[in-house]
């Protein structure tokens, strides 16, 4: 969350990108830091998974990235 709200202040847009336990934690830590950065999350756990789940859950998220990413949040 700290790099991406660096980034938004430096111009260059971001997307936080979580699993899903995390959705109170960057409530919390966007909160702390002021600043309310896009966030996209995505099924947990993520170090179980295999290779190919990996790709599909990037798969499934890309859209709403690009969405936030080229929409300024």
């Amino acid at each position: 969350m700290h790099d991406i709200a660096d980034l938004e202040r430096r111009g260059v847009p971001g997307v936080f990108v979580a699993s899903d336990v995390f959705v109170d934690a960057a409530a919390a830590q966007a909160a702390a830091l002021g600043f309310p950065a896009a966030r996209v999350f995505v099924a947990h756990p993520i170090q179980d998974r295999t290779d190919e789940e990996m790709v599909a859950l990037a798969d499934a998220a890309l859209d709403q990235v690009v969405t936030l990413l080229t929409s300024g949040g």
